[in-house]
C-alpha cells in the first residue's frame, strides 16, 4: 500500500514539474518574440521607438518602489502590501495585449506606442518564464 502512495506522489510531482517547465518554456518563447518585435520596431522607426520599448520594459518593476520605505519591516521576498495592486496591474499580460488590440483597430499610427507595448509584454513574459508571477495581497509571490 505504501508503494502505491509513494508512486502516486512521485508521478504527481513529476507531472507538475513537467507542466511548470512547459509553461515557463512557452513564456520564454513569447518573451523572445516580443523582444525581437520591440527591436524590429526600434530599427524600423528610430531611436524614440527603441527608447519607449526600453522604458516600458523597465517600468513595470518601478511599481515596487511604492513600498520601498516599508522594506525594513517586510519579510524576505515580500512586497509592501500597498504596492501590490500597482505591481499586479502592471504585470497582467492581458493589459498590454488588450492595448495592442486597441492600437491595431484605431487610427493611431505612432510606432513608439506599439514598441512600448512590445517591451511591456516582453517584460511580463520574462518574469513568467523566470517564475515570477502576481503577488498575493500580503505581497508574497503566488504559488
Amino acid at each position: 500500500m505504501r508503494t502505491a502512495t509513494t508512486t502516486t506522489a512521485t508521478t504527481t510531482t513529476t507531472t507538475t514539474t513537467v507542466l511548470t517547465m512547459t509553461r515557463r518554456s512557452a513564456w520564454l518563447v513569447n518573451a523572445l518574440f516580443w523582444s525581437a518585435f520591440a527591436v524590429l520596431e526600434a530599427v524600423n522607426h528610430g531611436w524614440i521607438a527603441g527608447l519607449f520599448a526600453l522604458a516600458f520594459f523597465i517600468a513595470p518593476d518601478l511599481t515596487m518602489l511604492i513600498g520601498a520605505a516599508d522594506s525594513s519591516r517586510l519579510s524576505h521576498g515580500q512586497l509592501a502590501p500597498r504596492a501590490v495592486p500597482f505591481y499586479n496591474a502592471a504585470h497582467r499580460a492581458l493589459v498590454p495585449i488588450a492595448l495592442m488590440a486597441v492600437y491595431t483597430y484605431t487610427p493611431i499610427t505612432w510606432a513608439p506606442i506599439f514598441a512600448a507595448l512590445c517591451g511591456w509584454t516582453a517584460h511580463i513574459s520574462y518574469d513568467r518564464a523566470l517564475g515570477y508571477g502576481l503577488r498575493s495581497k500580503e505581497g508574497f509571490q503566488r504559488a
